[in-house]
């Protein structure tokens, strides 16, 4: 499609087209709902990201709002330049400017955790340049089944099993709001043919060397085998019901269990040891999450694995994600870890 015609489509906001024009209010709603004006647009030149590119600049269009559209480049593939410049290149025939950040850490382990880590630092980092308190992401209804499969994959809990949630704190500065979670990939592939014309194919999404690609290409027997995504979607948005009201009793608990001085968090043992396994894994993950201010929680098993040697004494001090454990005379303590 021409440059003309899609400037007409934004414009329009998609209303000659019955389901983007759905899709688009219901974006529309929600960035007016969480009162979103100024934000990072994070791209990686994929159906999902790119139709977000084309969603935020329909509503430029229209309403008050100012984005800056964030590509990075992880540095992991070798034609990963070559990669980021086409996309650039693509966004500017559209009048869209984008900005790319190169990742300058070697990864060469746990390649899709890190780099999803390295992401958020470099947006962050951003954001607090451009003093824009909001980054929003591409996440949609493939990814909330995909990230669920994941974590039941290696043995989560509730909190782990919930649905991502569309407004959260990734510290005490900036927000992640993934406004595309109900939306199915199939309509941000058309959303992008429509206004670009292409997208671009990420090779490891096609790699089965990741949990990801091999969840994903578990999606056709599934179906065959009459297991359908939306009633598994609908299943993760149960647990997250379940899981607000789990929310509601823990900070109860948790209020009552911890006792916080200066930047240390005391917890006594015996309290501690009677909680059932879910209640204390939420412990150490809230504690951690206090202590550092990261968003991701470290692998359940990891922490069943602390919490296992915390009850039987078989550790004076141990560390777990960015924090050192300690017990002293009943108490366990818990502080930033010094690097």
């Amino acid at each position: 499609m021409s440059k003309k015609n899609s400037s007409v489509i934004l414009k329009n906001e998609f209303k000659n087209i019955k389901d983007l024009s759905h899709l688009y209010l219901n974006f529309k709603n929600k960035l007016k709902k969480f009162k979103v004006k100024s934000s990072i647009i994070a791209i990686s030149g994929g159906p999902d990201s790119l139709a977000l590119a084309a969603l935020t600049k329909a509503y430029c269009k229209n309403n008050k709002g100012k984005f800056f559209y964030v590509l990075v480049n992880h540095n992991i593939r070798k034609n990963s330049d070559k990669e980021a410049y086409q996309v650039k290149d693509l966004l500017k025939k559209y009048k869209i400017s984008l900005k790319i950040l190169t990742n300058k850490k070697i990864i060469n382990k746990n390649i899709q955790g890190e780099a999803r880590k390295i992401r958020y630092e470099l947006l962050t980092k951003f954001c607090i340049k451009k003093k824009v308190k909001t980054i929003i992401t591409a996440h949609n209804f493939e990814d909330q089944v995909e990230t669920f499969f994941i974590r039941l994959s290696r043995g989560s809990g509730l909190t782990g099993l919930s649905a991502m949630k569309p407004l959260i704190n990734l510290n005490q500065k900036v927000k992640l709001f993934r406004p595309l979670l109900d939306t199915k990939k199939v309509k941000l592939k058309k959303l992008s043919k429509i206004v670009f014309g292409k997208y671009f194919s990420d090779p490891s999404n096609k790699d089965k060397k990741y949990l990801r690609t091999r969840i994903r290409h578990l999606k056709k027997p599934l179906i065959q085998s009459g297991i359908s995504y939306d009633n598994i979607f609908k299943s993760i948005n149960n647990l997250a019901s379940s899981k607000r009201t789990l929310d509601e009793y823990f900070s109860k608990i948790y209020k009552a269990t911890i006792i916080k001085v200066k930047n240390k968090i005391f917890i006594d043992l015996n309290d501690f040891i009677k909680y059932n396994p879910e209640i204390k894994l939420m412990i150490i993950n809230e504690s951690i999450k206090r202590m550092t201010n990261n968003y991701y929680h470290p692998r359940s098993k990891k922490v069943f694995n602390l919490i296992k040697n915390i009850e039987t004494l078989q550790i004076d001090s141990a560390t777990l994600g960015g924090c050192l454990f300690s017990i002293n005379k009943g108490t366990i303590c818990i502080k930033k870890e010094k690097k």
